[in-house]
């Protein structure tokens, strides 16, 4: 609810038990009351002209008088004293202590005579309720400051309220089912209600739907026998959930009554006939006082349907129309014999009874799912390069996901070629068949064999089964949309589910139908939305989904969804029979491996997009970031302009990152003072269109967005012993660079110092190449025996710079082993060459991750040479053409590999009695 601007209203006092609710029409009596006669010669005198129809109607507020047995604030009932009596005030006597604290704005629909002669009544129409906050004029009339309420809407996931309105419609038709069989009975006590006006009440309600839930329960608040304490906490019940509650609970206690009288009445054996004028007396009736025989005995709401009743009866009609659209559903042949017993179950049952709209809800969801419904595939000559243009068109790069896609399409189009020929092939057996019937020679023989034939091409029909694929990278790579551009590319429907924090094993597999508000799964419930049975599915953020709780494990339940071999009979507790998903091409995206279940990740197909490199965002931010920008902030395309040097610089000294979120931010913020700058030039007295220039320079960032956030690391020029370049896949921000290891010796016990806040594997990688150093000391030249210790009478001390920046990770062997080298021997490693890879103790090099991103940091840096393990040689296929052509990059097996190549023209002593590691044959 939200609050309107207050302002002065006059008041209008109703009598005890009237209420005046929104969208309901109230007779106020005139006789005995000269406040209304004063307040209508008041409102009618100030009037400059007569009223016209399209004059504004004249409102007023209507606020029903305070009960002693209710609270202030309306919230409870007290109890204390309720057995006294307590003298009835006459409005025109109240005083502004005897109001209520909220009533309802009306309009004045006109003042009409009554069934005497001299009564007179002032028809109101309710608008909207208010909270009357200070009265200002008690005589000759009331007036009052009071502070609308406006209804906001309501929320349909709203899971509460859902189960409320559910409860609202299902008491509503009891009510109405049970006053309308108490007009059968002969009881004066009980409000009695014709079968054609019941039936219209039940149609009305039935066609509410869940942002009319606070009209409705005003509707059946103005219908029910309640007592004016109820009235009175229903209309102080500005919030919904909180009026269907008091609604709910009035209509139980009706139900409760009517059940009860029911059971010591006996029913008649004969029944008078409605009178012939039924029809004209009811809308009499309704055009003039309302209900006559209801308790309250006030108006219908607008769009009450009063019209005559279709023949056959419209709940005949509704149930043909429930059937035909199961019809036209095409059901499979499971699904159809279901829905065939509960349409006949739906209708021998009483729509009084609560499975009536539990049953009727199933069979709607049922006709809602597209089972056999599907998008058909443009599969024409030219779908491979029209596919290959929009995925290039949407996204730079990325030529891994694009490869998988055309694969997908090729095998599409293939397989639709071979069923198109076995179509043919079983259509012209068939053909044979019947014309080999019809003549005389051999009519016994000839048809079986074309049966044979013919089940064999059947089996022979290719069925396609969607792939299930798993997009695995950093934040802001594209893999949301690039799941977009797919269903583009296929020309089919999309739509996205977002598994991030999901706990719920209820909300991927649906509610069994014993529970209340049950609903289908996000599976089903996507299916539906889409329409057809072969959409695109990006289950985004599935590394996110959570596990097993009390609620069930949803990881567990996406077992079944995203198997090729079983998601063809997947079966969800509400709709409890298998729907085919095989046909849907499901996307899942995950940031990282480690949170998703091994069984779950066995069944997608992983493909791995790692971050961009400089040249790569270069080109997204010209071709995609940069227009999209301009476009937003309302500039033309020829208004800012980026020239390369600007937009590096822009990449990398304000933006540190895998993906390129923050480089679009960064853009629109250049982007945005451009346009501040454009609109003051244009908003000058005098504007010069000269004055604007649209080029941004690189001293232009400084001004834009700072100084620079971010220092590059980049190789050292001079060469000192003890100091290597290492690699490192992700530093700040996701993206790889270079890592200085320096190593320093003093006199000491063989004490080994390490700093830099380096992790437990990378000390492990120190003492490693510490242990292989000291055991090849005398090959190497750094000790006079065998026998001799090199770390007896020195200690060293290990650091990495940045010692803010947390390092782990098995890839710094190697560099350490050549640091110590360098060190002991005092040979300088020439500051151009860099390198990764693990080491074991027999000197072998092993292989290391985050290849593509480590090499980027190094030609970002200014590196020439990468040394990298034998094993990664399949690594250095995938790198960018950029990083292929800027760097030597040399493949070692044995940590003399990298020695040779980091000091070619040394000879070391014990050269030859070194044991080369070869790969393993096994």
């Amino acid at each position: 609810m939200g609050k309107s601007k207050s302002k002065l209203l006059p008041i209008i006092p109703l009598e005890k038990g009237q209420i005046l609710l929104p969208g309901i029409s109230l007779r106020i009596k005139l006789v005995h009351r000269p406040d209304i006669a004063a307040l209508l010669a008041h409102l009618y005198s100030t009037s400059s002209s007569p009223r016209r129809d399209g004059d504004a109607p004249i409102t007023l507020g209507c606020v029903p008088m305070g009960s002693p047995f209710l609270s202030p604030d309306g919230k409870q009932l007290i109890t204390d004293g309720t057995d006294q009596e307590v003298a009835e005030i006459h409005p025109s006597d109240a005083e502004k202590g005897d109001l209520y604290g909220s009533g309802c704005i009306a309009k004045v629909s006109g003042v009409r005579g009554g069934q005497r002669q001299g009564e007179m009544s002032l028809i109101v129409e309710g608008v909207q309720r208010f909270k009357l906050e200070r009265v200002t004029k008690e005589r000759p009339y009331f007036e009052a400051i009071i502070t609308p309420f406006v209804e906001e809407d309501i929320n349909p996931t709203d899971v509460a309220t859902q189960s409320h309105f559910a409860d609202l419609k299902q008491l509503s038709r009891e009510f109405l089912a049970l006053v309308r069989l108490s007009s059968l009975l002969p009881r004066a006590q009980i409000p009695t209600l014709s079968p054609l006006l019941a039936r219209r009440l039940e149609l009305y309600i039935a066609r509410k739907d869940i942002q009319d839930a606070g009209s409705l329960a005003d509707f059946m608040t103005n219908v029910a026998d309640c007592t004016h304490e109820d009235k009175l906490r229903i209309l102080g019940a500005f919030e919904v959930k909180e009026r269907l509650e008091r609604v709910i609970e009035v209509l139980q206690k009706q139900i409760k009554t009517l059940q009860g009288n029911g059971r010591i009445m006996t029913l008649t054996t004969t029944v008078q006939p409605s009178p012939p004028t039924e029809v004209d007396r009811l809308r009499t009736i309704l055009q003039q006082s309302g209900f006559r025989g209801l308790p309250s005995g006030q108006g219908l709401p607008p769009g009450f349907p009063t019209g005559q009743p279709q023949s056959g009866g419209e709940e005949n009609n509704e149930m043909e129309e429930l059937k035909k659209r199961l019809d036209d559903a095409r059901l499979s042949p499971e699904a159809s014999k279901v829905a065939n017993r509960e349409l006949a179950r739906l209708q021998k049952m009483n729509p009084a009874q609560a499975e009536y709209q539990v049953c009727r809800n199933y069979l709607e969801n049922l006709a809602e799912i597209p089972w056999t419904k599907t998008t058909p595939d443009n599969l024409n000559a030219t779908v491979l390069t029209r596919a290959r243009k929009q995925l290039d068109d949407d996204h730079y790069g990325l030529d891994k996901i694009k490869k998988r896609l055309l694969e997908y399409l090729a095998v599409l189009k293939l397989k639709k070629s071979v069923n198109a020929d076995l179509e043919s092939q079983i259509r012209r057996l068939v053909d044979v068949a019947k014309t080999t019937s019809t003549e005389d020679a051999a009519p016994s023989t000839a048809p079986e064999a074309s049966e044979e034939e013919v089940a064999i091409r059947e089996k022979q029909r290719m069925v396609d089964k969607a792939p299930i694929l798993l997009l695995v990278g950093p934040p802001g790579t594209g893999k949301t949309s690039l799941a977009k551009s797919v269903a583009t590319a296929l020309g089919r429907k999309f739509h996205r589910i977002s598994l991030g924090g999901v706990r719920d094993e209820a909300e991927i597999r649906g509610h069994r139908r014993t529970y209340v508000a049950a609903m289908p799964g996000l599976i089903v419930n996507g299916l539906k939305k889409c329409g057809v049975a072969n959409p695109v599915i990006l289950l985004d953020e599935i590394d996110k989904l959570g596990h097993a709780s009390f609620q069930g494990d949803p990881s567990a339940a996406m077992l079944e969804v995203l198997d090729p071999e079983q998601n063809h009979t997947f079966v969800d507790h509400y709709i409890n029979i298998p729907i085919d998903l095989s046909k849907v091409l499901f996307i899942a995206t995950a940031n990282s491996l480690d949170t998703i279940p091994p069984p779950l990740l066995d069944r997608m197909e992983m493909i791995q997009l790692s971050g961009y490199t400089t040249l790569e965002k270069r080109h997204i931010a010209t071709r995609h970031l940069l227009p999209k920008q301009i476009t937003t902030n309302g500039l033309g395309s020829d208004q800012v302009v980026l020239s390369e040097d600007v937009m590096d610089k822009l990449i990398m000294a304000y933006t540190r990152e895998s993906g390129v979120r923050n480089l679009e931010r960064e853009i629109g913020s250049v982007c945005r003072y451009k346009a501040v700058e454009f609109a003051e030039i244009a908003d000058a007295e005098k504007p010069d269109a000269n004055q604007y220039n649209p080029s941004v320079s690189i001293d232009d960032l400084d001004t834009i967005l700072g100084i620079e956030r971010y220092d590059e690391e980049l190789a050292e020029r001079h060469s000192r012993p003890g100091i290597v370049t290492g690699l490192v896949a992700y530093s700040t921000g996701g993206q790889g660079s270079i890592l200085f290891i320096e190593v320093a010796d003093m006199p000491g016990k063989g004490r080994v110092q390490l700093t830099g806040k380096l992790g437990d594997v990378l000390k492990e990688s120190v003492e490693v190449a510490l242990t292989w150093v000291k055991a090849h000391a005398f090959e190497l030249g750094l000790s006079n025996s065998l026998d001799e210790d090199i770390m007896e009478k020195r200690s060293i001390h290990v650091h990495c710079p940045s010692g803010a920046i947390p390092k782990d990770g098995p890839s710094a062997g190697v560099a350490h082993t050549i640091a110590l080298i360098s060190l002991f021997s005092g040979r300088e490693v020439p500051a151009s060459i860099a390198m990764t890879g693990e080491m074991s103790l027999r000197g072998k090099v092993m292989p290391v991750g985050g290849i593509k991103e480590k090499l980027i940091g190094a030609l970002r840096a200014g590196v020439k040479t990468v040394l990298l393990p034998y094993g990664n040689r399949k690594d250095v296929r995938d790198l960018p053409v950029e990083v292929k052509e800027g760097l030597r990059i040399v493949l070692v097996k044995h940590v003399s590999d990298a020695m040779r190549e980091v000091w070619p023209h040394v000879h070391w002593p014990g050269e030859g009695r070194w044991l080369e590691v070869d790969d393993s044959r096994l």
